[in-house]
């Protein structure tokens, strides 16, 4: 990997793994550890937050999404040597090392919760999300395979623009755990100006995954980033339930942007919705899907997220579904 890129992450706390991977530990991660609080994918769906490893086996992508708090104003594409592609079990063995290491200071903290730092040593879900698209690396089908294997689950993040990606995955039985895909706008004049694609047909080809989604083997959620007054306005609510009918998923996770790391270039910290507008925003979302049978199941006031869906006893995740 390029230098002057490693250096860019290393300052916002990556640790390179590889030729194109990355590893971050969690800031519920570390939270966990001092038993501090843990993150809503724990209260949601019981992963533990201790033992969660936050990596990208990709780390490029084809949107600069105006939310985003990673430095896409760097062209990562242009860093990557596609010819040198990592093999899943050394990504995966790497990035627990790399965990390790970012851990160790841990150590000399005296609010750490012992028994949890011995755990965490070998963390048992790999959350697929850190920076990039992962349905760009070209053996992902084989790291999920080799994460079950393994007997860790997986939760892979996608922005929908590799549709064909997701269809093989399926056919080879190669599905993650819990899919998400990202969904921050409700039309495509929107989704354009939002998304700043360098894909050819984006939006043909993400509407694509969401009619694809119903057909998907797999827990599926749709991941909503809302920014006040730019993607959360109360016309765009039919367009917005429109798309999640396409997709039909099992949940729907909204949360509100946070102003950090690199979106503050882009937006203000007064674009940050607070958790009462986000919960009055998708109870609208909730009633115009109410005969699809979704509602409301459960928040997480802290961390700003509202979960929708049609079964809270469906929610957490059972050891058949690894």
């Amino acid at each position: 990997m390029d230098e002057k890129l490693k250096e860019v992450l290393e300052k916002q706390h990556y640790r390179i793994v590889g030729n194109h991977s990355a590893v971050q530990t969690c800031r519920w991660t570390k939270k966990s550890l001092c038993d501090e609080g843990v993150c809503y994918k724990q209260k949601f769906y019981g992963i533990e937050s201790h033992r969660c490893c936050q990596i990208s086996p990709w780390i490029s992508c084809q949107n600069m999404c105006l939310h985003c708090w990673r430095p896409i104003e760097l062209n990562f594409e242009k860093f990557l040597d596609k010819k040198k592609i990592d093999n899943p079990c050394e990504i995966i063995q790497d990035c627990i090392k790399q965990q390790r290491k970012l851990l160790l200071g841990f150590k000399g903290n005296k609010k750490i919760n012992m028994k949890k730092y011995e755990e965490a040593q070998e963390p048992m879900n790999f959350a697929i999300s850190l920076v990039g698209e992962a349905t760009l690396y070209p053996k992902l089908g084989e790291l999920i395979a080799e994460l079950r294997k393994l007997g860790k689950t997986s939760f892979l993040v996608t922005n929908g623009l590799n549709p064909q990606v997701l269809k093989k995955l399926n056919n080879k039985k190669q599905m993650p755990t819990q899919l998400y895909l990202s969904l921050n706008s409700p039309n495509k004049e929107h989704y354009d100006k939002w998304h700043n694609s360098n894909e050819k047909n984006a939006w043909k080809k993400f509407n694509e995954t969401l009619e694809l989604f119903p057909k998907l083997k797999t827990r599926k959620v749709i991941r909503m980033t809302l920014v006040k007054g730019k993607n959360m306005n109360d016309e765009m609510i039919g367009d917005y339930a429109k798309l999640i009918k396409k997709a039909m998923p099992d949940f729907i996770e909204v949360k509100g942007f946070m102003a950090v790391g690199f979106s503050r270039k882009r937006l203000k910290y007064e674009d940050m919705p607070t958790h009462e507008e986000i919960k009055e925003f998708v109870k609208k979302i909730a009633e115009e899907l109410k005969k699809e049978g979704y509602k409301i199941l459960d928040e997480q006031e802290f961390s700003r997220v509202v979960l929708v869906g049609k079964d809270k006893k469906k929610m957490k995740i059972q050891k058949n579904q690894i």
